[in-house]
């Protein structure tokens, strides 16, 4: 296929904006729910760190990653991706280190969590780390960087102080990535033996893959269920029916999942890792539903 300079905006995986800015923004609306700051809310502050941490650091962190792995197949959230430009990998770092000179602009702890993701996105991908590649590693790198990190981000942009409460409700989203992580994985374990990728989910299979993901969201909501206690919610009722509707949910994936996984086509494992990331939008809902409502 023909190099082309849109091909260069596709493999910056447009198609996650908006998960990202959604699971970015969560931490910036818990900040403000928190300070009962609604009314002077520092949209300057905001509405930037939502635009560095999604289309530079995120955008440049897979454009990155595309230009090492070379995919032939379906990758996550690019369907039938065009083949690398030869400049995608400068144009990705170059991208996120852009957003790091404008994170200086926005309160310390977001630049700080800024430079904090850029080097764990090094890591995981370009060589001679590439820890993308070594089992165990990847998972760790994802779960803290996508699940807390990110939320957290949009939570300094604001300025709030973080409290303990809320920090808890932060780190749920550490395990719940780590459910989420290999289902990413499954699809392509395949294509990932091929290239010599020791990735977590080639490295565990499929079973022990979604045993390990089902523990992990069950000890996510635990600590949901923890921050919940401490929030004393004098309504509580509701609160508490919008945090079990969302494990119902992770529970419709990944039972059945479990059940049927070494009989599953890549095709449905695919399907079911866009049913998970349904389960995590829900997830983010009823944590907002939960501590905002």
């Amino acid at each position: 296929m023909r190099e082309r300079p849109q091909h260069y905006l596709l493999h910056l995986r447009p198609a996650e904006w908006p998960i990202m800015a959604a699971h970015t923004a969560l931490g910036a609306l818990l900040a403000l729910g928190a300070a009962d700051a609604w009314s002077t809310a520092p949209v300057g502050s905001i509405l930037p760190g939502l635009l560095l941490w999604v289309v530079c650091l995120n955008g440049g962190t897979l454009a990155i990653n595309s230009a090492w792995d070379r995919d032939e197949g379906d990758i996550a959230y690019l369907r039938r991706p065009p083949p690398p430009p030869r400049g995608l990998f400068p144009f990705g770092l170059g991208l996120m280190l852009v957003g790091q000179a404008l994170a200086l602009l926005l309160p310390p702890p977001f630049a700080l969590l800024y430079a904090i993701c850029v080097v764990l996105s090094v890591l995981y991908s370009v060589p001679p780390w590439r820890l993308k590649a070594t089992p165990g590693a990847d998972w760790f790198i994802n779960m803290w960087g996508f699940g807390t990190l990110t939320p957290w981000a949009g939570w300094a942009s604001t300025g709030v102080s973080l409290d303990l409460t809320h920090a808890l409700v932060l780190i749920a989203f550490c395990p719940l990535f780590a459910a989420l992580y290999p289902l990413t994985q499954l699809y392509q374990v395949e294509e990932d033996r091929r290239r010599g990728d020791r990735t977590f989910a080639l490295w565990l299979g499929e079973r022990r893959s979604l045993i390990v993901a089902l523990a992990a969201a069950l000890v996510a909501f635990a600590l949901l269920a923890w921050a919940g206690v401490r929030s004393a919610w004098p309504d509580g009722i509701w609160r508490w029916a919008a945090i079990a509707v969302a494990l119902g949910c992770w529970m419709l994936v990944l039972v059945p999942w479990l059940r049927g996984a070494t009989t599953r086509s890549p095709a449905g494992h695919q399907r079911g890792m866009y049913q998970a990331l349904a389960a995590w939008a829900v997830t983010d809902l009823a944590v907002l539903a939960a501590w905002l409502g």
